[in-house]
């Protein structure tokens, strides 16, 4: 006799072994801001990542904002960046005084290609850096998209909120952001930081984080320190806490296992549901964030896992069909992306985590093909 499974949500946050006690290191420390556990995590995670530096910050989008104000682009400037994204990633290019200009994914990839990018730049132009967002955990190529859009890679900025776990590190861009959302690879609940080997863009977002302050609260306490401090050019509150980073040092040493298992479960998955659904194109290093899916009729199925206790979600509505972003981008700009319209009314998430057993996949994998035979 086998366990009946009831139910099965979308998405689970994994805690590693020594999470929590982590989180109390720091609580009985008496210091939980930013401080030396934030510089250690900034370590290990650059090790990780096998890049030069890293920045943590209060969520990805802030990394977005801060690494797109740091290319010191005219205000206006044009930036690439797909509409099957998350609103974060466009809204931090409009907060940074810049303007997005939309670029068509591919059909298969879900990701703009070097073709879509030529065709914006005939479209609009000139334009002065690109966001690329590395959908799903997808890897996209970024020199031969920074080649396409006429760019060198110093004004190419990495929306990689679904890495790190893949092929995603952050070393062919000039800034390269990540998130630790509680769903994301690398769950810490919130938190994001930003990868570079730029050392003075290090530099820059280290004192940008903290309202431009030439130092943080913890180098002025330091034994010896001193509470003078200047503030050389007006900054943000985009810092992480010691408390959150903790978390992020146990977190990271689990990353590499988490990604195996949801590379088996994708596996199973393609296995079994490929014959039957449209799936994105597949590549090497793939992070593994989502398990997306295209289904005609879309809604329906959705409805009918929900009903079956099958938890869903779809990634993403695309930016220019939000109402606010709509009226910001204008009605020409929003007729730019057929591709991306097209694909984002099929588009479905599948629940994907390193907690999902095999006995729940296979609820999501009956209730998937029983709602494909109704529909």
């Amino acid at each position: 006799m086998t366990a009946t499974i009831t139910g099965v949500p979308f998405a689970q946050p994994s805690y590693a072994p020594g999470a929590r006690e982590a989180a109390l290191r720091v609580i009985d420390s008496g210091w939980t801001t930013t401080g030396a556990e934030c510089a250690a995590f900034e370590e290990e995670f650059a090790a990780y990542l096998g890049v030069d530096h890293v920045v943590v910050m209060s969520s990805c989008t802030q990394a977005l904002e801060l690494s797109l104000r740091a290319l010191r682009l005219p205000p206006g400037a044009a930036v690439l960046t797909p509409s099957l994204t998350f609103c974060g990633a466009v809204a931090a290019i409009v907060h940074a005084g810049l303007r997005p200009v939309l670029v068509d994914v591919d059909e298969d990839s879900l990701v703009p290609d070097e073709r879509a990018v030529a065709a914006t730049v005939r479209r609009v132009g000139k334009v002065h850096a690109m966001v690329v967002c590395h959908l799903g955990g997808y890897p996209v190529d970024i020199n031969r998209l920074a080649g396409a859009a006429g760019l060198s890679r110093h004004r190419i900025v990495e929306d990689a909120a679904h890495g790190p776990g893949g092929g995603i590190n952050g070393r062919d861009s000039q800034a390269a952001c990540f998130s630790f959302y509680a769903t994301k690879n690398l769950p810490i609940g919130e938190g994001g930081a930003v990868a570079t080997c730029d050392p003075e863009l290090d530099a820059w977002l280290r004192s940008a984080r903290l309202h431009g302050m030439t130092k943080d609260a913890w180098r002025r306490y330091l034994p010896g320190g001193s509470w003078r401090y200047d503030v050389a050019s007006i900054g943000f509150k985009a810092n992480l806490t010691d408390l959150q980073a903790a978390i992020g040092r146990a977190q990271l040493q689990a990353v590499d296992a988490w990604q195996q298992r949801k590379t088996l479960l994708a596996a199973r998955y393609d296995a079994e549901l490929g014959h039957l659904l449209r799936l994105p194109s597949r590549s090497e290093g793939h992070a593994w964030h989502l398990y997306q899916v295209r289904v005609p009729g879309r809604d329906e199925l959705a409805r009918e896992l929900a009903a079956a206790g099958i938890g869903n979600s779809v990634h993403f509505i695309p930016v220019h069909q939000l109402t606010a972003f709509a009226a910001l981008l204008g009605a020409d700009e929003c007729q730019a992306c057929p591709v991306t319209d097209r694909v984002a009314d099929e588009l479905l998430s599948l629940p994907l985590y390193p907690s999902l057993s095999d006995g729940q996949q296979s609820a999501v994998i009956d209730a998937v093909v029983a709602g494909l035979r109704r529909s």
